[in-house]
């Protein structure tokens, strides 16, 4: 009589072990994160670049005084006023048309002529950057001051804008208030490369 065999031990399930933990950003609790929208975005940039344009502007400013600035001859503050703004809405309508065309976007001709008049309009900072000095220039003409110290005053005073934009473009960037001055200063240190310049050269 054979024996009666024992039932064959099943044998155990493999543990899976513990599943993938919660996702951090999906937890109870946790609002999920998403993305910026771009229009966000695209806000951000257009603050950006107008506060890059007015240290632009601010440069082009100072060494368009420097360069206008004419020992022993006639001082000519109108025709140098004239020419610093026209300057820069020259700059302004270059570097306009130059960002539309390395961004060039197909559609109809009507859309291409919108996205340009945009793209120009949008470089103002840069002309109205320069406004201090012309006013300057438009003052000393009236008032009759001396060109050195109407070069002087003018380089002097854009150095500090320049200080101005650069620590705001940093602060409106998301940087701290001891890095934003840094910054700050090393835009500064543009506008004294200039009155350096402008020393030795004249």
């Amino acid at each position: 009589m054979n024996a009666q065999q024992p039932p064959a031990a099943s044998s155990p399930r493999p543990d899976p072990g513990p599943g993938p933990g919660p996702d951090p950003d999906t937890s109870p609790g946790t609002p999920p994160t998403t993305p910026a929208p771009p229009s966000a975005h695209r806000h951000r940039r257009g603050r950006a670049d107008w506060m890059f344009g007015g240290v632009y502007g601010t440069v082009l400013a100072s060494a368009l005084l420097a360069a206008l600035e004419q020992e022993g001859g006639e001082y000519t503050p109108f025709y140098d006023a004239a020419w610093v703004l026209v300057t820069a809405v020259a700059a302004g309508l270059a570097h306009g048309y130059a960002h539309h065309m390395a961004t060039h976007e197909h559609g109809s001709a009507g859309h291409r002529w919108l996205v340009l008049l945009r793209a120009v309009w949008h470089e103002w900072p840069v002309i109205a950057a320069t406004a201090p000095s012309v006013l300057l220039l438009v003052l000393s003409g009236f008032a009759g001051w001396k060109e050195s110290a109407v070069t002087a005053v003018g380089l002097g005073l854009n150095t500090a804008l320049l200080f101005g934009w650069g620590t705001l473009v940093a602060r409106r960037l998301g940087y701290r208030p001891g890095r934003a001055l840094l910054i700050g200063a090393a835009d500064a240190t543009i506008g004294l490369a200039i009155i350096v310049a402008n020393a030795v050269l004249k």
